[in-house]
């Protein structure tokens, strides 16, 4: 009876010995050029194909088009590519390089990198841009706190609710 148990305890043994290793997913770093609307060289308007295969990592992939159409998401990096609306949202929680560094950064002091606002509300302002929109919505401390930029222009653009 112990032989027989002992070659199944050395059979176990010997299955779990030929699993086979899988490396995790390298995932490039994500650098942000706010002034000329790029993610690592990439416009807004790049197609999902393009983003997963530059950044195997993504968290989820969604296509409902009855609410955002089709988007890449990278929630622990804080960045999300809504690619059937051409724009890319960036949270407080982004990991990577944003340039010039705006979240965080009060509401008062935008004005020499940015220019006016074409467009305010309470919450958000929105700037017309060479390659489009850049909106900045604040905190209640006034501090930005979520950045959105694309491609269209800030007559055309349509954002997720």
């Amino acid at each position: 009876m112990k032989k027989i148990s002992l070659f199944f305890v050395f059979l176990c043994l010997a299955t779990a010995s030929m699993a086979q290793l899988k490396a995790s997913v390298a995932c490039p770093g994500f650098e942000v050029d706010l002034l000329d609307g790029k993610v690592n060289g990439l416009k807004a308007n790049v197609i999902a194909g393009m983003i997963k295969s530059k950044w195997p990592c993504f968290s989820s992939v969604t296509n409902d088009s009855a609410k955002c159409g089709e988007a890449v998401y990278y929630k622990d990096k804080g960045i999300t590519f809504y690619t059937s609306r051409d724009y890319v949202e960036i949270s407080e929680g982004f990991k990577g390089k944003l340039s010039p560094a705006l979240m965080g950064s009060p509401r008062g002091t935008l004005f020499k990198t940015l220019g006016n606002p074409k467009m305010k509300d309470a919450s958000w302002d929105a700037y017309q841009t060479n390659y489009g929109t850049l909106i900045l919505h604040f905190n209640k401390a006034n501090k930005v706190r979520l950045i959105q930029f694309s491609t269209y222009g800030t007559d055309l653009i349509k954002l997720c609710e």
